[in-house]
Parts: structure tokens; C-alpha cells; sequence
């Protein structure tokens, strides 16, 4: 169709369909592949499977858009909050473990589904002063910090490879134009991974012995196979360990559709509804980590392409999550993640660890959170020590016995609960949200 007859207004592209097919085609393939080197870095880093991660993005994304009643212009990936998560239940990627993690994940989004019902019971404003930046923010900054010894360990694997990975992320993220600034951490694992391949760092055996085509979900790897007969304790152990990094999630969530919507010019909070948003991301979230996938997330990346192409039509991105379900029956893909050297993944996770920490810090700074008032660095020092004092204690957890099960919490456990219950307690609050004109909390897990 030629350019004019092509009807854009001010604020870009809400119907697709006047691009014509193919080029409705082209753009949905772009979203896929900007969504998909952060996506499956994830399953990558944790030892979760590749294949049921993208299969899980895909129809996380369609049940989200379904719920959100097909308005909201968003991809779900993998969330990078989560990793924390998974390595306290299952450090190096334990596969024998990785379910219990996921069960944990799939308890998280419990709350999800409970904030959703409470804001529509009561309205975002009642309910989101119960998490304010002051405790969001220092709990998102010890997400970061408590995954920093792990992307150090796997960094020592090849210095040269990982500081090149280093280099090339965060040259594109400064310097890079148009897609490639959008895509810093696919062009550093590109780039590192390449090199290494040349120089004999890689070996592609698995590629070779793979399938083109397999099916994606593995029994062994779901939370089905522990649910009966599985480890009680660690069951109650992963479910209390996780769950707290909701906490900072559903408030990435509520920045991500507040970007959203400043991006395409609607008020997605308001229609179809913070409720409706929340509902899919955790319905989503629950359904992956069922299966053995990542918990899921709206993507920053997909957002930043918006913005690039100015076609807001939500049908662009079910086109996505359509490619992705269909990449996921291909293990040869897999195969290849599989081969990434330790040394590229140490470096890429170097800057996404240390970049969470910042967009908590940012969090704080943006929502002007004043620390001249005490009760503000009270909460928000407890919060950060308790959350990475404990995680890097001998025991790494607070150990506690309930009849004949044994519970251990974890570090952002036991610092995000204190930090939720001191800032209800404690004088002198100062936050309201604002959900008539939302704006970009900078709470965002991508880059």
C-alpha cells in the first residue's frame, strides 16, 4: 500500500492493517527478535530451557493481551528480578532444584492476582502506599547487588572474552543508533560469542547433534514433577524466598505500562485497567513457571521499538509472540544458546546485575525520596542490609522450624518485610501515586 494511503496521526499507527500484510509481518518479526536476546539470556544464566522459555513468552504475551481486552501495545519476556530467586533455590542451575525455584516463582505471582483484585477494590492510589519508592527502591538495589559474586565467578572464566562483551553493551547502549541501542545485550553476547567461536572457545557439538524441530516442554522440568513426592520443606523454602521480589516486579510492572503509555499517548492505567495489566502479567507469570519457563515481564525493549516505529497496534506484537511460540519447537536454537561460553554470559550479566541495583537507585532519585527524614534511612538501610548481609552470611538464610518442616529466608525476604512493615508503622509518610498522569517510575529490569 503506498505511503498515501497510509493514515498516521500525530501520535503514530493504531491500525496496522493499512501497512498491509507483509509489512505487519516484518514488524512483528522485529519485535520478536528485539525481546528475544534479552529473553533468553535468562533461561541461560538460571539453566532453565530455552525452548519452553520462548514457547511461555509467546502465550504469556496472547494471554495478557486477551485479558487487557487486545490494548496494550506489550511483549512479555523473561524477568531478570527473578534471577536472584533462582540462584538461592538452585545455585549453578541445578536441574533437580530448578522446579522448586519455579514453584516459588509461580507463588509470587499469587500476588500479582491479589494486588490486582485489591486495586480494583480499592483503587491503585489506597493500595500502591503500601509500596513506596523508599521501600521498592533499596530492595531492588539488593537484587542487583546479591547477584554481583555470580556474574564475577562466571566473568573469571575468560576475562578478555567477558570485557569485550563488557565493551560492546555498553558502546551500543551509548553510542548506537536507531535498533542497535535498543539491543546493547544482543549485540554484546553476538559480539563475545563470535569471538570466541573464532578463537576456539566454543564447541559446537550439541549444535550439530540437535533436532530442527522437538517439543518444547519437558515433564522432568516442570513444578508437577516435585509437587508429589517433591521436598515439603523446600517447597515452603522457595515459596518464602521468592515471593518477596514481587514486591519490586508488580512496581516494574506499573512503571513499564506507565512508559507505555506515556510512549503511545494513552493512559493504560487507567483503560483497560492496572488491574487487567496485573492480571495477565501474573496469570502469565504463573502459567511459565508452571511449565519451567522464567517468570514473565513487559519488556522495556519491545516499548523502545514503539517509539522507533510509532505503530502502536497491539496485533504487531501478538505477531511476535506468535513467531517466538513457533521458534521454541526448533532445539538447534536452544543448542546454540546452550554453547554460549560462561565468560560472555559473566559478562553481560556483569552490567544487567549491576543496571538492576541502578534502576533501584534511580527509583529513589526520580520519586525524590527525601533521606533527610529519619524514618526514610532507617527503612531503607535495614532493607539493605538485612537483604545482602544475610545472603552473604555462613548460613545465607534465617533458619526456622514449623512442627517438622524447616524454613529458610532468604536475605530480600527478610529485608523487603521489614522494610513493608516499618514504613506502615513508622510516622511522617510522604507518598501519593498518581494514577491520572502516570510517568516512568524508571522501575525497569531491561536495557
Amino acid at each position: 500500500m503506498s505511503k498515501a494511503n497510509v493514515t498516521v496521526g500525530d501520535s503514530g499507527i493504531f491500525d496496522a492493517k493499512q501497512l498491509g500484510v507483509p509489512k505487519m509481518l516484518i514488524l512483528g518479526v522485529q519485535h520478536m527478535f528485539a525481546m528475544f536476546g534479552a529473553t533468553v539470556i535468562v533461561p541461560a544464566l538460571t539453566g532453565l530451557d530455552v525452548s519452553t522459555t520462548l514457547l511461555f513468552a509467546g502465550l504469556g504475551t496472547l494471554l495478557f493481551h486477551f485479558l487487557a481486552k487486545g490494548k496494550v501495545p506489550a511483549f512479555l519476556g523473561s524477568s531478570f528480578a527473578f534471577i536472584a530467586g533462582y540462584a538461592a533455590i538452585a545455585p549453578n542451575g541445578e536441574k533437580e532444584l530448578l522446579p522448586y525455584a519455579c514453584f516459588g516463582v509461580a507463588c509470587s505471582a499469587v500476588l500479582y492476582l491479589i494486588l490486582a483484585a485489591l486495586i480494583k477494590a480499592f483503587g491503585t492510589s489506597k493500595v500502591m502506599k503500601f509500596f513506596p519508592p523508599i521501600v521498592t527502591g533499596p530492595i531492588i538495589i539488593a537484587i542487583g547487588l546479591n547477584l554481583s559474586q555470580s556474574a564475577i565467578n562466571n566473568c573469571a572464566a575468560n576475562w578478555w572474552i567477558a570485557v569485550l562483551a563488557i565493551v560492546v553493551v555498553i558502546a551500543c547502549n551509548i553510542w548506537g543508533k536507531g535498533m542497535i541501542r535498543i539491543i546493547p545485550i544482543i549485540m554484546g553476547v553476538v559480539v563475545s560469542y563470535a569471538v570466541a567461536a573464532v578463537t576456539g572457545n566454543v564447541d559446537f557439538t550439541p549444535v550439530k547433534e540437535a533436532a530442527w524441530i522437538g517439543f518444547p516442554i519437558h515433564y522432568e522440568s516442570t513444578v508437577f514433577s516435585v509437587l508429589k513426592g517433591g521436598d515439603t520443606s523446600l517447597l515452603i523454602t522457595a515459596a518464602i524466598t521468592i515471593m518477596p521480589i514481587a514486591l519490586a516486579t508488580m512496581v516494574e510492572h506499573i512503571g513499564d505500562m506507565s512508559a507505555i503509555s506515556s510512549t503511545v499517548g494513552k493512559n493504560y492505567i487507567k483503560d483497560p485497567g492496572l488491574h487487567r495489566t496485573l492480571l495477565g502479567d501474573g496469570l502469565a507469570t504463573m502459567l511459565a513457571s508452571l511449565f519451567g519457563a522464567p517468570a514473565n515481564t513487559t519488556y522495556g525493549e519491545n516499548t523502545g521499538v514503539l517509539s522507533l516505529t510509532k505503530v502502536y497496534d497491539p496485533a504487531v506484537i501478538r505477531i511476535a509472540a506468535v513467531f517466538a511460540i513457533l521458534f521454541s519447537f526448533s532445539p538447534k536454537i536452544e543448542a546454540v544458546i546452550s554453547c554460549m561460553p560462561t565468560a560472555t554470559l559473566g559478562g553481560v550479566s556483569l552490567v544487567l546485575y549491576g543496571m538492576i541495583s541502578a534502576v533501584g537507585v534511580r527509583n529513589v532519585v526520580e520519586n525524590q525520596v527525601d533521606f533527610a527524614k529519619s524514618r526514610n534511612v532507617i527503612i531503607a538501610a535495614l532493607i539493605l542490609v538485612l537483604s545482602i548481609g544475610i545472603n552473604f552470611s555462613a548460613a545465607g538464610a534465617i533458619s526456622f522450624s514449623i512442627g517438622a518442616v524447616t524454613v529458610n529466608l532468604s536475605g530480600l525476604a527478610v529485608g523487603a518485610l521489614t522494610g513493608i512493615i516499618l514504613n506502615a508503622v513508622l510516622p511522617g509518610k510522604d507518598y501519593t501515586f498518581d494514577d491520572d498522569e502516570p510517568s516512568d517510575t524508571g522501575v525497569n529490569f531491561e536495557v
